[in-house]
């Protein structure tokens, strides 16, 4: 004889816990397939018009077609933004308000405050130099700017070895915004550099050139006073590979490479591709991203470390019935002080921004907030303490803008 057991309302409640438990984690495991990234809010620090005067961007030429170059940089606080086709410089503080104004005055009007060369005034400072074609730029702790600029082509150089045109140097001004002098390969008043990548500085105000170089990069080191510490040529070809007897059936290029804040190291980013063979016709049709490491090099010795693997971003494509999987190597962006490797890519949805320690142990991805539609140009900057910040041009203004991930890595550490 068979019984027909009716629960209890105590069992009711229980079957439903427990009912309402499985629903959660499976949902948790879902996120963790899916792999959903957080995404951080942007704050927009302050905004920038166009035009000719000291505190505006002239970025548009209306008589053709011009690259916008707008490199810009932050450190303890301050902006420092390069318009390059203006050929001038802003130091502006989070407000927006200009703190110092670097100048060609050939093609700048002298601002309103200013009577006078180099007049200074209580809050703010005009300083007179003639620039010729600006780019990248950078700030040490006491303050002193340094700013890459292409010099007039009846003072550029040629290298008789290596067939490079010598035709950049390095412009050193003082904390109080006086022109100091010009750096070139060996220090102060020598011989240009061939075109630089990057400039940065280091916690000793020690600064960095990073230089193409025919078959490579060259990395010139130098002292807090200017001269020359370490001279670093960094060819394609010597570059380590972790894949061992399968390295010949690669091919890889340096993505970037960035000097460590506290000692003589250098991060080298590779990104590995190999040959993608048509499955009909079994021929080589293309190269297909394979993988990205970060090599430790320390610059007193020319050793490299052990290599880091940067993990690529992956994006999924659904057509009709077919799901397509892409996976992008990130951009190396640069590292904190702390020790963070941060690394960017630009997706269909914004950002995406990979941070990495320097050991592997942990990595944080995390979605950057901002509608990039309206942008004609954007370019981003990475602060020493671990702020990620970027400025963005649009049809009727430029914005400079930030999101706390030195306040996202302070959260995770200590916990």
């Amino acid at each position: 004889m068979g019984f027909i057991l009716y629960p209890s309302n105590a069992m009711k409640n229980r079957c439903a816990s427990l009912f309402l438990l499985a629903v959660l984690v499976l949902w948790v495991d879902g996120c963790r397939q899916s792999n959903t990234v957080i995404s951080l809010e942007k704050d927009e620090i302050f905004t920038l018009s166009y035009g000719n005067f000291e505190d505006q961007l002239n970025v548009f030429d209306l008589a053709g077609i011009s690259t916008i170059k707008i490199p810009i940089t932050m450190r303890d606080g301050f902006f420092y933004v390069v318009n390059s086709k203006a050929k001038k410089i802003m130091q502006m503080n989070t407000y927006g308000d200009l703190i110092t104004f670097y100048y060609n005055p050939q093609v700048n009007p002298a601002p309103s405050y200013a009577k006078d060369k180099d007049v200074r005034v209580a809050t703010r400072r005009a300083v007179e130099y003639d620039f010729n074609e600006l780019s990248c730029v950078a700030v040490d702790s006491h303050k002193q700017l340094y700013v890459v600029d292409k010099l007039p082509l009846d003072r550029q150089e040629q290298d008789g070895q290596s067939r490079q045109v010598l035709n950049e140097v390095v412009l050193r001004f003082g904390s109080d915004g006086h022109f100091k002098d010009y750096i070139g390969q060996h220090g102060p008043g020598d011989v240009p550099f061939p075109s630089v990548k990057d400039i940065h500085t280091t916690n000793k105000d020690e600064f960095v050139v990073v230089s193409y170089a025919s078959n490579g990069y060259t990395v010139f080191w130098f002292s807090a006073d200017g001269y020359l510490l370490y001279k670093v040529p960094i060819d394609n070809q010597d570059m380590p590979s972790p894949y061992g007897e399968d390295s010949g059936k690669l091919w890889h290029t340096i993505d970037n490479i960035v000097p460590d804040y506290q000692s003589h190291r250098l991060y080298v980013k590779v990104d590995y591709y190999s040959s993608y063979i048509d499955e009909a016709s079994r021929l080589q049709s293309g190269v297909t991203f394979t993988n990205s490491y970060i090599y430790e090099l320390d610059v007193e010795d020319g050793s490299f470390g052990e290599p880091l693997e940067v993990l690529p971003y992956t994006e999924q494509i659904s057509e009709g019935f077919s799901n397509t999987r892409y996976e992008i190597p990130y951009d190396f962006l640069g590292v904190t002080e702390n020790g963070w490797l941060f690394f960017l890519l630009s997706t269909t949805d914004g950002f995406a921004v990979q941070m990495i320690q320097r050991d592997g142990r942990r990595i944080l991805k995390r979605n950057l907030a901002t509608d990039k539609r309206e942008s004609l140009y954007y370019t981003f900057t990475l602060s020493n303490s671990g702020i990620l910040s970027a400025l963005f041009v649009k049809e009727d203004k430029a914005s400079v803008d930030w999101w706390r991930t030195d306040t996202l890595i302070q959260s995770i550490v200590s916990n």
